[in-house]
């Protein structure tokens, strides 16, 4: 709470030091920042990434970032304004990694499997990315070139436009939504010190209870089956929604 007060406070002064112009944004001013500044600005950004991924966005401040730097919160702010430009940068960073490599395959079904494998493993590896770019879309240069890119590949199927828009929308949708499961299973595991495993040996004499009464047979059935890994039911999902699509894309060209 102490950071957060100060981190304002130091934000308003910076802002009082360097005021923006009208609908200034970041990118706007990394464009005419020189060498030095931009690569400082690099600095940054992949320390914050890696505090962001150790602790999570809650630890994650203006004064513990400096820190980590070695230089004053003061001198941040020289080239990240706020916390919010900070994670804006952020989300850009990461995305930075062409998911499709320099020979992307040709194939419209194999590159959407590879992308939305490639965004399950993205928010993996940074479990505070999720609430970000469910709450406002990021328009960095990485972020725009990846979506130009998957939107090209849906419009290739030779729909149109709105309806590219459609697919790649529903495809994102399914992976953070798919992937939002396995993050709370690692949330639930830091808050209760219990792995899935230990979890289900605690509740297995009462999930056997409600086997054996045998008023609950497709559940039993189900539970009795062998269990997919989380990467096996992602990838049945996104299968079973790319068979929507090729039908989507045969009814419509």
């Amino acid at each position: 709470m102490q950071d957060d007060v100060r981190d304002r406070l130091e934000e308003i002064r910076a802002r009082l030091r360097h005021p923006e112009g009208p609908g200034e944004v970041v990118w706007t001013r990394l464009e005419t920042a020189t060498p030095r500044a931009r690569r400082e600005v690099d600095r940054i950004v992949a320390v914050a990434i890696a505090l962001a991924d150790a602790a999570g966005l809650e630890n994650l401040s203006m004064r513990r970032l400096a820190s980590s730097l070695g230089t004053g919160t003061t001198s941040l702010y020289r080239y990240v304004r706020n916390k919010e430009e900070l994670l804006t940068l952020m989300v850009d960073a990461v995305n930075a990694e062409d998911p499709l490599g320099p020979t992307p395959s040709p194939d419209w079904r194999t590159a959407l499997t590879i992308i939305a494998r490639a965004h399950r493993q993205q928010m993996l590896d940074h479990p505070w990315l999720a609430s970000e770019i469910a709450s406002r879309p990021a328009i960095g240069p990485n972020t725009l070139r990846v979506a130009d890119q998957v939107l090209g590949i849906a419009m290739g199927m030779g729909v149109d436009a709105e309806t590219a828009g459609g697919i790649v929308a529903t495809l994102l949708r399914y992976t953070r939504g798919a992937t939002s499961d396995e993050l709370a299973e690692r949330d639930a595991q830091r808050r209760t010190g219990m792995t899935q495993e230990e979890w289900r040996d605690s509740v297995a004499p009462y999930v056997r209870s409600i086997i054996d009464s045998g008023r609950f047979p497709s559940f039993a059935a189900v539970i009795l089956s062998a269990e997919p890994t989380d990467e096996e039911q992602f990838d049945f999902g996104l299968q079973r929604l790319l068979d929507g699509i090729e039908r989507l894309k045969a009814d419509t060209t």
